[in-house]
């Protein structure tokens, strides 16, 4: 049996993404992205942005600029998104009736910004899911961006909603809807992770989203020009406040979220011993290198073979057979 089956019987399994989602906001970016998406693989994904990182003036242009981009042949994987205006806003119904009605069966989800709340995100999935079914898609994963306090009082409900497979914090709006309070230096490293307000809306979503299975997205590192800057924000993202995915805002930010955010060989090999040990005694208890394992500690070692392979570290080849096509559920709910 496939490790899910078994290790999630009946049960919803949590998703599974890419550990790096990219933004692009102008054509040439949107086309450079694509090109590296090309080139390495769907190891990371890529969200085509209509809101903040987008030229403001030309909207409905530029929706159907993304809606050809990810409908068209040069999405060979089938890993890019786009983030939509804010349900509040004047061009919001557009963007969906543009994007969504014209890419719904390439679109591999949407971002909603800025929600004030679960009432919000409610709203927005009702348009989204009208318009989609109408071109034969149905349930568009949706994401959303954890940026005001209504939406982070909401963090555990808006997870909750099957349709949601992931919740991105938003540090620049989260700090600047606190009138000052909150200092300009919690927007970037060391600040970011040391105040204490920002520290508990970080540990809130990851909770909320572990809670309900689903992936949390930790926020851009804004200093674009030092790539060791990255890939500790993303190493401490992932090591201390359970970050499992990462915002990149620049092509040079993208390996060095994958390789911080990507078991090392080590663990990754240790997974595979585990599993293929407990697959050989039909996943009942082992004992391996004087330690106990069961179907506990096998759901650990499932979830780090699985970023493994999505981040493409080396596997011994006897675990390739649960990476075929249509056995793993690696972007799936």
């Amino acid at each position: 049996m496939h490790p899910s089956q078994v290790l999630f019987p009946g049960a919803q399994q949590p998703v599974s993404l890419p550990v790096c989602d990219h933004y692009a906001g102008s054509e040439k970016l949107m086309r450079k992205s694509m090109a590296l998406q090309q080139e390495l693989g769907p190891r990371f994904d890529i969200t085509f942005d209509c809101e903040d990182g987008a030229a403001a003036g030309n909207e409905a242009a530029h929706a159907e600029l993304v809606a050809s981009l990810i409908a068209g042949p040069d999405n060979v994987h089938r890993r890019i998104g786009a983030r939509l205006h804010d349900v509040g806003h004047a061009h919001f119904e557009q963007d969906v009736a543009i994007i969504c009605g014209a890419a719904a069966r390439e679109l591999a989800y949407v971002m909603l910004p800025k929600p004030e709340g679960i009432a919000d995100v409610l709203r927005a999935l009702e348009s989204i899911n009208r318009v989609t079914a109408g071109a034969g898609r149905a349930q568009l994963p949706v994401q959303v961006l954890i940026e005001t306090h209504g939406a982070l009082a909401d963090a555990a409900r808006i997870a909750a909603l099957p349709q949601v497979q992931s919740l991105s914090f938003g540090v620049m709006d989260f700090v600047s809807a606190h009138y000052g309070a909150i200092p300009g230096s919690a927007m970037r490293s060391p600040g970011q992770f040391d105040h204490p307000l920002v520290r508990r809306a970080k540990l809130e979503i990851a909770a909320a989203c572990h809670a309900h299975g689903k992936v949390p997205s930790h926020n851009v590192t804004t200093d674009i020009k030092n790539p060791a800057a990255v890939a500790d924000d993303a190493r401490r993202a992932a090591q201390e406040f359970g970050y499992t995915r990462m915002w990149s805002i620049h092509p040079d930010q993208i390996r060095p979220i994958v390789q911080a955010m990507s078991p090392s060989t080590e663990e990754a090999e240790l997974a595979a011993q585990i599993l293929l040990k407990a697959q050989s005694v039909q996943w009942g208890p082992i004992q391996h290198l004087g330690n106990l394992h069961d179907r506990a500690s096998y759901r650990y070692y499932w979830s780090i073979l699985q970023r493994a392979h999505a981040t493409g570290v080396a596997l011994p080849p006897e675990t390739l057979v649960w990476f075929a096509a249509g056995d793993s559920p690696s972007t799936t709910q």
